[in-house]
């Protein structure tokens, strides 16, 4: 059973950071695939890198929103 993808609201409601799986969720894509991305220097969002990678939920907002 599929799940669906956070609305621009409930993004604008989290923390200042996310992790990757709720990152990639709000995109639409696996996190396989936000990996890969971030592994190119090509994510479309900023990521922060604390030992564990975080994705800045502004950067989120402003790409869903531009959408």
């Amino acid at each position: 059973m599929k799940t669906q993808p956070p609305t621009l609201d409930e993004i604008r409601g989290w923390p200042a950071t996310v992790d990757i799986p709720r990152a990639a969720s709000a995109l639409g894509i696996s996190q396989s695939k936000l990996y890969d991305l971030i592994k190119r220097g090509e994510a479309p969002v900023r990521v922060l890198d604390f030992g564990a990678k975080r994705v800045v939920t502004a950067s989120l907002v402003r790409l869903l929103e531009a959408a």
